[in-house]
């Protein structure tokens, strides 16, 4: 299993489909999807390649800012998602700084979710993504 990654310009595009995909097959409007948000400054690169190789499905997504990766998990609540966190965790023996996201209870639109996880993670994990507001 693995994920499939995208260039991380798209990642606005990336989710404006996955909201699309959602509002069309989701009736209920529970959590869609789910965005794991993780820094792997502190992991190498070879070690990441595995992980998400071993770690995520085939409908996973990833796009990534450098050592900032950005999963949208389809069909996956924050438990879900929080499960992957922790398998993440263990398998690289450490706790990573990470925040979850859900759509729509987070946000209702690609831009909202953005700002949300803009401000959350700046708050929880002292980290800056204004990068972010430079995509389209």
């Amino acid at each position: 299993m693995a994920g499939i990654h995208f260039q991380f310009e798209d990642f606005k595009q990336l989710l404006r489909l996955n909201i699309g995909i959602a509002d069309r097959l989701d009736e209920n409007r529970a959590e869609s999807f789910t965005i794991l948000y993780c820094d792997l400054s502190e992991v190498e690169d070879e070690k990441i390649t595995r992980a998400l190789q071993k770690i995520l499905r085939t409908s996973d997504t990833i796009a990534n800012h450098e050592t900032d990766y950005f999963f949208v998990l389809p069909y996956t609540d924050k438990y879900g998602a929080d499960i992957v966190k922790k398998l993440f965790d263990k398998f690289f023996n450490k706790f990573l700084n990470s925040f979850l996201i859900s759509y729509p209870v987070d946000g209702e639109s690609g831009d909202e979710l953005t700002e949300i996880l803009q401000t959350s993670v700046k708050h929880f994990c002292k980290k800056d993504l204004d990068y972010l507001d430079l995509l389209k």
